[in-house]
């Protein structure tokens, strides 16, 4: 009699717990489901950013392979999504050159960005005596030399997507815009630039890469 008892609650214990993983699998198959619908009204797009211009005010290469440097660029943020702001909690800015960071970080305020809003920044960008590898430094000598150099300009930070009362959580953003400053040999420049006190302004619309 004792051993019928513990099969007929053995059976139920399994019952039940079939049940619980079955409710399990179609509330989160409707959690999905749910988020694929929503996702794909929204149709979301990432946010697109261009460099528009950078002043520079001092470019200097010394030995031992040392770089110092001061410029401010002007990059603005566009949100194309019709239902969906974005919250930039964190943005880092700085530049690279050859894989290399060649400048410190600097920090840009966070802000939310409501829908198709646009966003401008003109943070400055500055390194003093920063250690350059020596290939790198060989090349900087060169491309100053030449007029022209070639750096990339490279925002990293965290944002939140917001969706009427909803707010997603964090996700990484890494923008990379590509810059062709002239300079050094300023009557070899193909861009003009404007003299804007200490500093030079070029003109440079270009448009960035964004992931997210």
């Amino acid at each position: 009699m004792s051993v019928k008892e513990c099969t007929h609650h053995k059976n139920k214990g399994r019952n039940l717990l079939r049940k619980l993983c079955a409710g399990f699998f179609i509330l989160a198959f409707i959690v999905l489901l749910t988020f694929l619908i929503t996702w794909a009204i929204l149709q979301p797009k990432k946010p697109r950013f261009t460099l528009q211009d950078a002043t520079i005010y001092s470019f200097n290469v010394s030995a031992p392979i040392l770089l110092s440097s001061n410029f401010q660029i002007t990059v603005s943020s566009r949100n194309p999504n019709d239902r969906i702001g974005v919250y930039y909690d964190k943005l880092d800015v700085f530049a690279s050159y050859h894989s290399q960071q060649i400048t410190y970080f600097t920090a840009i305020q966070p802000v939310y960005q409501g829908h198709k809003d646009t966003n401008v920044w003109s943070p400055f960008i500055y390194g003093t005596n920063v250690p350059v590898a020596p290939y790198n430094g060989a090349s900087l000598t060169q491309d100053q030399s030449d007029g022209a150099i070639s750096l990339l300009i490279k925002l990293n930070g965290r944002v939140r997507w917001r969706v009427g009362r909803f707010i997603s959580g964090r996700y990484h953003i890494h923008v990379t815009c590509p810059a062709y400053i002239p300079f050094g040999n300023k009557q070899n420049s193909a861009i003009p630039g404007i003299v804007v006190g200490a500093g030079i302004k070029y003109q440079l619309s270009q448009r960035c890469s964004v992931n997210v």
